[in-house]
């Protein structure tokens, strides 16, 4: 499982999230749960008292579907778990979660459960690199943390002097500003990102601008130092440094 989940948006803008850990939402889980069993408690002596104790059986199941459906639909994403372990759902694209896909992912929720215990939705996050269960997979959804680590306060190679390898980079005419705020914030984020993301933003986000304004790769040097060196002679040149 992945740690970092990075969308490149729309605008050019590389967005990142820190993944939840299975053992953040077992937590999570587990508050939820108690509070729910609170409120089936309550439910079952208010029934009993009403002499109809015999609708606590179908109202427990779909009590628990409307919890979460109602609180990740209407509430960003949050139930009151994920909002003590400060997680949340959200779409795969970075988008807040919509109330279908909230209604999706817990509909799924009981082949999560098969054969016992979460066993098939486990077997999913285990298998899968953005920790996905099942119903997350059918609703296209990922569960994230919502607090940020801590920034390494290390300035970026491209805002401190002249780049080595500006004159390997050529006169970059017809570089547009979208690729200048691309490549600008793959280098500012590029140290703080775990490898195999760094590697396929690499291939997702430098690659292609790379090979549109044919700049090649140097022997024996990571390509990062030639997006930094792009990004120093742009920004440069177009008086953004």
């Amino acid at each position: 499982m992945a740690h970092e989940l990075a969308i490149l948006s729309p605008e050019k803008a590389l967005i990142t999230y820190r993944l939840a850990g299975m053992g953040t939402r077992m937590m999570a889980h587990i508050v939820d749960l108690l509070l729910w069993g609170v409120f089936i408690g309550v439910l079952s002596v208010i029934l009993a008292l009403a002499q109809v104790p015999f609708l606590i059986m179908p109202l427990t199941p779909l009590s628990l579907m409307l919890y979460f459906i109602l609180l990740e639909g209407l509430w960003n994403g949050f139930t009151i778990g994920k909002r003590a372990m400060q997680i949340r759902v959200c779409m795969e694209d970075g988008r807040p979660v919509t109330f279908m896909a909230a209604v999706s992912r817990n509909m799924i929720r009981p082949a999560d459960m098969l054969p016992g215990t979460y066993l098939l939705g486990i077997a999913a996050m285990f298998t899968n690199p953005r920790g996905q269960r099942l119903g997350d997979l059918f609703a296209r959804t990922v569960v994230v943390h919502t607090t940020r680590a801590q920034p390494r306060f290390t300035p970026a190679p491209h805002v401190l002097g002249l780049h080595p390898l500006e004159q390997h980079v050529g006169d970059l005419k017809g570089m547009t500003s979208d690729e200048y705020n691309a490549l600008r914030r793959l280098c500012d984020r590029f140290p703080e990102l775990p490898s195999n993301v760094q590697n396929r933003l690499m291939r997702d986000v430098w690659r292609p601008i790379a090979i549109r304004r044919h700049i090649k790769s140097l022997p024996n040097i990571h390509d990062i130092y030639v997006a930094e060196a792009v990004v120093m002679k742009y920004g440069r040149d177009h008086g953004l440094l």
